[in-house]
């Protein structure tokens, strides 16, 4: 924390930048509501540059129309630019549509105004306690000694069986509110707090693949050298501090055991009557599934480098791409060479990204257009009367009364098809009422909307209803469609 350390920080580190951004509100809260609060990890720069789009709209009708002149997508390309570091872009592969993610900077800086806003009860003793389970949990697992650890269990059982006898003897303490909610809310913020570590350790891994990504380009040894200091790193990274802290919470989470006690606890301690008056956050309740999330995105991270090596390995396509290879490593040296220090203007401008070709035989052949002649009649009125009801006879979907009807159903159990769902809601709106239904999960796929839904297009289902026909009569309707799962 020396003066030197803090301008360097002041003028390189993404998060200072961001903060002293004339444009920090705007980047913080689109940001904040796009990545952070859902916990989204990966959104496309189509979606990403529509939600931009319409914040910068609303606040051109607040501010003025010379709030924000630029459009949405320059904006976005700006913050993912080096100079700013608040959005990595990337292609998936296979894809040709960029994607965007916070960096871990961007998410360090957001994190810290949000500690800004005053809280209305800041707990302590939770904290205190928390540190001495660590020191206790530190000591008991550097102790050598059997005879010291013998001790301590016996220590801990007769404290468990005092508890016990009080327990069967009527005595059952109960922590007060003040307990409680000083608990929830270090649990609250520990699991917010997680969510963050998840995408700094996966920059971490990122960080390594790429600096085998470079070895591998700027080598000139034999072949046999570099598989085996490539693969010293890969094992350098699964056995490294961070890698083997993260392979154990993953091997703890995925047990299906930890995750039903996780439900149970959380359903039943967001009950409490202490805890549903501090207004917890909704995605509290499935913050082990949003765990789960982040830890998918980090493995198939740390996967990326194990497909490079097995690409490398792969000694045929090396022979027959060899030529390509020696012209990539060229590009790849000089782009190296030239990464911290670019050269200032455009280097090469592109009219088009692909050649426009027009053949000949596509062009169709003149044809000759008639023009119709109109008739000098006089229009009179008709006869017949003609019904203008049905011109105002629409009807309009209830999104919120669908989305209370899910909620019901969530409540007793933690998902259920849009098949048995309409079995005890069944439309009352026909077609129109199942298509909402569907935007619904399409919403609920993409993290938006406060719902969560999955699509098995593997599974073909089929979905009845009964509607009036014009008659009067009463007949059934049936509707093809994949699998649709609503989740909490």
């Amino acid at each position: 924390m020396d003066h030197l350390t803090l301008t360097t920080y002041r003028d390189r580190h993404p998060a200072w930048r961001l903060l002293a951004s004339p444009h920090a509100p705007l980047v913080a809260s689109f940001l904040y509501r796009v990545f952070v609060a859902p916990n989204v990890r990966l959104t496309s720069e189509a979606d990403l540059a529509e939600m931009l789009e319409d914040e910068l709209f609303a606040l051109r009708e607040q501010l003025g129309a010379d709030a924000y002149p630029k459009a949405a997508t320059d904006y976005l390309n700006d913050w993912c630019a080096p100079d700013k570091g608040w959005l990595r872009k990337f292609y998936k592969p296979g894809t040709d549509e960029a994607q965007f993610d916070l960096t871990p900077a961007t998410e360090k800086a957001i994190a810290w105004l949000v500690s800004l806003t005053e809280r209305p009860f800041v707990g302590t003793e939770s904290r205190l306690l928390t540190l001495f389970a660590l020191l206790e949990q530190i000591s008991t697992g550097s102790e050598a000694d059997p005879a010291k650890r013998l001790e301590e269990l016996r220590r801990k059982r007769d404290e468990i069986d005092a508890e016990i006898g009080r327990v069967l003897s009527g005595d059952v303490p109960l922590m007060d509110d003040t307990a409680i909610k000083d608990r929830f809310l270090q649990f609250q913020q520990l699991a917010r707090e997680l969510l963050s570590d998840f995408r700094q350790v996966e920059h971490n891994f990122r960080q390594l693949d790429r600096s085998v990504r470079e070895k591998i380009a700027l080598w000139d040894g034999s072949k046999g050298a570099l598989l085996d200091e490539v693969m010293g790193e890969r094992d350098a990274i699964g056995d490294s501090d961070q890698g083997r802290s993260f392979r154990a919470f993953w091997d703890f989470l995925m047990s299906s055991r930890r995750q039903e006690e996780l439900s149970a606890r959380l359903d039943q301690i967001l009950g409490l009557p202490a805890v549903v008056a501090l207004n917890p956050e909704p995605r509290t309740r499935r913050v082990h599934h949003d765990w789960l999330e982040a830890g998918e995105h980090t493995q198939r991270t740390v996967a990326q480098l194990s497909q490079q090596l097995r690409r490398f390995l792969d000694d045929r396509a090396f022979q027959e791409n060899r030529r390509i290879l020696e012209l990539l490593h060229g590009i790849e040296t000089k782009a190296l060479a030239l990464r911290d220090m670019p050269p200032a203007g455009d280097v090469i401008r592109l009219d088009e990204m692909g050649a426009d070709i027009a053949l000949p035989q596509e062009r169709p052949l003149f044809a000759l257009h008639a023009k119709p002649r109109l008739a000098e009649l006089v229009l009179e009125d008709g006869d017949n009367d003609i019904d203008t009801a049905r011109l105002f006879d629409q009807h309009v979907v209830d999104k919120t009364r669908l989305r209370q009807a899910l909620r019901q159903a969530l409540r007793q159990q933690s998902q259920i098809s849009l098949r048995a769902l309409l079995e005890t809601q069944p439309l009352q709106q026909g077609l129109a009422e199942l298509v909402t239904w569907l935007e619904l999960a399409h919403a609920g796929s993409r993290g938006l909307d406060g719902l969560r839904a999955t699509v098995d297009d593997d599974v073909q289902e089929i979905v009845e209803w009964a509607m009036q026909d014009s008659d009067g009569s009463t007949v059934r309707r049936r509707a093809r469609m994949p699998r649709v799962i609503f989740a909490r």
